[in-house]
């Protein structure tokens, strides 16, 4: 008895290829090949903690009031009992305690933010480091450069939410940084908040459009584009045996690399929710409600913007004068210049590089190892850390209250060192990155631990002849 047309059961890849044609598309997504190699997995993590901000963020939403008008506090928290408070912390306070796994959703937020900006700054480097910027994944560097801008922006908006003490006296902090702007700064700041500071109400409306709506449409777009860029161009995969400039070797989509990712979606959300759960951060409810007569010592921001702190603080007492009139305010050399010139290098590698650098304008597809290249390995260390020491020079204070260290002479110290260290950094790199290309030695790649044999009394001796075969398996 045969099938009819009508009787026959539905195919359901026959359903979508027939209306879309998306056999051939999907066959080549499920035959594309992925590299595999450790450092690749910086930029999925970074995903994920992408993907986990967007999950906690919309809950969080929910209950959030954005909105710095006055009231007195009658929730919770019993330390805070008749207090008066902006309605943006109070609803913060009722998350945090009345709403069920408001806790842990604000929590988990919270180091996934960390997570997000750490796993964006870790996956530059290692494009900087091997050279995977250069043509034709230049255009794509420029977006990951961007995606790290975004997401310090994003963060600082999203910390600044909740109006305690500690994210209002870091609202302070970027109102002087936005007065600094030469001729523009006092225009632009008033627009911004609204008014002087602490602006108008509309601010905080402002904020919460900024960091919920807009520029996480603006990181997922380049994010997506990034995506679209990498598989159109191929991944770039480090030389060894099989790889050339045309191919790439490693594992394909499906099934071996989909279920690889989806592992570590799920050991990125799990560890994010035990860090949520196990390791309090931002307990905003110990701060207390942010006033402008308010202030305190010892605060510290999240760590993405401990080197924008650390050049405020390193700045000498320098403002260009003319006329009567302050042109150029201190806080604009620490707050906007200083993170101008780091991003503005960022942002012109590929052309230095091709310049000065490696003189190479050619395609590559294979990414070289930080020895190969010593001098951009070297450069790269030098700014690497200058930057590291004005992060340093953000805790500045911790270290006056932790330890007993001047203020001033700590703050000398990191100046001092902002001079030295890059110029020490330059001359280590280049000297260790050249050694190991000329004895195409692998430090740690050795051997490192013992090969035993039961002996005839029951114990275990060292067999020595084994040991010796297989640290040269493990050399070649």
């Amino acid at each position: 008895m045969s099938h009819t047309a009508k009787d026959r059961p539905v195919d359901a890849v026959a359903f979508v290829d027939e209306r879309l044609g998306a056999a051939r598309g999907m066959r080549w997504l499920m035959d594309y090949v992925f590299p595999d190699h450790w450092s690749f997995l910086l930029g999925e993590i970074a995903l994920y903690s992408f993907v986990m901000l967007v999950l906690t963020g919309t809950f969080l939403a929910l209950f959030f009031d954005p909105d710095t008008t006055q009231t007195v506090y009658h929730g919770s928290y019993q330390a805070l009992q008749g207090q008066s408070v902006s309605d943006a912390y109070a609803s913060t306070l009722h998350i945090s305690f009345d709403v069920s796994g408001g806790l842990l959703a604000r929590q988990v937020h919270h180091w996934a933010a960390l997570v997000f900006v750490a796993a964006i700054t870790l996956h530059l480097l290692r494009i900087v480091f091997t050279g995977a910027f250069r043509k034709p994944r230049d255009i794509n560097y420029f977006i990951g450069v961007t995606l790290l801008a975004l997401a310090i922006l994003e963060g600082f908006a999203g910390y600044s939410l909740p109006d305690d003490l500690l994210s209002g006296m870091g609202l302070a902090i970027a109102w002087a940084v936005a007065m600094s702007l030469p001729l523009i700064g006092g225009p632009f700041a008033t627009a911004l908040w609204g008014g002087r500071f602490p602006g108008s109400t509309a601010f905080e409306s402002r904020l919460f459009i900024a960091h919920v709506f807009l520029l996480p449409a603006i990181i997922g777009g380049l994010i997506a584009v990034h995506l679209a860029i990498i598989m159109r161009q191929r991944h770039s995969q480090f030389p060894g045996p099989g790889r050339r400039e045309d191919n790439v070797v490693g594992t394909p989509m499906w099934p071996g690399y989909a279920l690889r990712s989806l592992g570590l979606f799920a050991a990125v959300a799990a560890v994010l929710a035990l860090m949520g759960g196990l390791i309090q951060i931002n307990p905003v409810w110990l701060w207390g409600p942010y006033h402008p007569y308010i202030g305190t010592n010892g605060a510290q921001p999240d760590w993405y913007l401990g080197w924008l702190i650390g050049a405020l603080r390193l700045m000498p007492n320098l403002e260009i004068h003319a006329f009567g009139h302050t042109l150029v305010p201190n806080p604009f050399f620490g707050g906007v210049l200083f993170p101008g010139i780091v991003f503005g290098l960022l942002y012109a590698l590929p052309w230095l590089d091709r310049r000065f650098i490696s003189r190479d304008y050619r395609r590559h597809d294979l990414l070289e190892r930080p020895r190969d290249n010593p001098r951009r390995s070297a450069l790269g260390a030098a700014v690497l850390s200058a930057v590291a020491v004005v992060f340093a020079a953000g805790s500045a204070d911790r270290l006056f209250f932790q330890f007993g260290f001047g203020y001033e002479g700590a703050v000398w110290f990191f100046r001092g060192a902002f001079l030295v260290v890059p110029v020490i950094a330059y001359a280590i790199t280049k000297r260790v990155c050249a050694g190991l290309a000329r004895e195409q030695a692998h430090p740690l790649r050795g051997w490192s631990g013992h090969i035993v044999v039961r002996n005839r009394s029951g114990g275990f001796d060292a067999d020595a002849e084994a040991i010796e075969l297989d640290t040269a398996e493990r050399s070649r």
